[in-house]
């Protein structure tokens, strides 16, 4: 079984698509002008309830990221991405945003600060309060260290500094990548103290919440959850959830607008429809053109390309250096943190955004992929699978 990633291209490049095996190994990428092409960051996954990581990063055309002491400068940073969503003089004011990932990552709070500090923003330490790192029980013996989870855990934590940079951000770290153990690790996220969102940046096939809701059912919090990097595929789950916001992916450039930024359809955005779950009433109004649950909701940068993010990763369990990430698991860690910027996740924090749609851009152009609906993977005005009613225009839909 192969797997794609579809990505826009880079400047003027043309690459479209990077086959992947179920392995998650790169298969004959084509390369963008600059030299450089897209690749999972965990391996694919084909087994029953067990999920993956939606991080892609850039890689030159020998397939590796080159050891560098500085962001690169095609990377968004943090100025770039509060201006593109209006999130300057915004404030989280301590609120916490919960990250959900598998496996451990023994230097997060050393890269974190590098990153942190490379861009100007305040200390997050675990001396500070600031930062938190517990297991899936909400004890402080972390599992054993995964590079390709590593890598996701370090694009969550910068995305979430760049949106809310006085968030504060507890990290919990499954044993496994089972929905199981991710699910349990989300209960315990839900625990903590302060945590008004919770970020999940992972999925897998498409499953049932009479199963799996339990986990992502939290009144109160707003959970988010990525929706995939294969383009229009049908439900992922956790995204397909009835409980959480699913978050699709858009491509953002500079723009010479009233705005300064574009954004279309990114290739790779997951989309489509739950065949378990069920529909969103607060969608019902929107055409969404699912008899059940409909992704996405909403949705933020996440070609890695055209809008991926500048972080600071580990290449090994000692080494990290700068690379520039994007996938549907940039875009899910930026919501939450606009969850937290907004200060308002009463009820299912997922409705809250088909009650106030027109404080999103809508993004009305781009395609991912083929569907039997046209909403289903095309953009349009108002709801769309790919991009969901839009991206953020300060935290007013939140």
């Amino acid at each position: 079984m192969r797997q794609r990633i579809l990505v826009s291209a880079l400047g003027a490049g043309a690459l479209a698509v990077v086959g992947l095996t179920a392995q998650g190994a790169a298969a004959a990428p084509t390369p963008y002008t600059a030299g450089k092409h897209a690749t999972r960051v965990c391996s694919a996954t084909t087994a029953a309830h067990t999920a993956a990581c939606n991080a892609i990063k850039l890689v030159n055309d020998k397939g590796v990221v080159p050891a560098a002491t500085t962001p690169p400068s095609t990377g968004l940073t943090p100025a770039g991405l509060r201006d593109a969503y209006k999130l300057n003089g915004l404030a989280a004011n301590g609120r916490t945003v919960a990250i959900v990932d598998a496996y451990g990552y023994p230097n997060l709070e050393r890269d974190l600060g590098v990153y942190r500090s490379q861009f100007g923003l305040s200390a997050c330490t675990t001396a500070n309060g600031c930062l938190r790192v517990i297991n899936q029980s909400g004890g402080t013996s972390l599992p054993r260290f995964n590079a390709g989870w590593a890598g996701e855990q370090a694009l969550d934590v910068d995305a979430v500094s760049a949106a809310a940079p006085d968030a504060k951000i507890v990290v919990v770290q499954a044993n496994s990548a089972s929905f199981a153990d991710l699910g349990t690790a989300v209960v315990t996220a839900s625990k903590q103290p302060g945590v008004v969102a919770i970020s999940n940046s992972y999925g897998g096939g498409d499953a049932s919440d009479a199963t799996y809701g339990s986990y992502y059912n939290h009144p109160g919090i707003a959970v988010t959850a990525s929706t995939g990097d294969n383009g229009y595929q049908g439900g992922s789950y956790p995204a397909s959830s009835s409980y959480t916001t699913a978050v699709g992916g858009t491509s953002l450039v500079a723009a010479s607008n009233s705005r300064g930024w574009s954004e279309t359809v990114w290739s790779g955005a997951g989309s489509g429809c739950s065949t378990y779950n069920t529909a969103l009433s607060a969608a019902a109004s929107f055409g969404t053109g699912c008899s059940k649950r409909a992704m996405a909701d909403v949705s933020a940068a996440s070609d890695p390309a055209k809008g991926g993010m500048a972080i600071y990763y580990p290449t090994s369990k000692s080494a990290s250096t700068w690379a520039q990430f994007g996938g549907t698991s940039e875009a899910a860690p930026i919501i939450a943190a606009v969850y937290a910027l907004s200060g308002n996740t009463s009820g299912y924090a997922n409705a809250l955004p088909y009650a106030n749609p027109g404080s999103l851009f809508d993004v009305t152009s781009g395609s991912n992929g083929s569907c039997p609906t046209t909403q289903w993977c095309n953009a349009r005005t108002g709801w769309d699978g790919p991009t969901g009613l839009g991206t953020p225009n300060g935290a007013g839909a939140f």
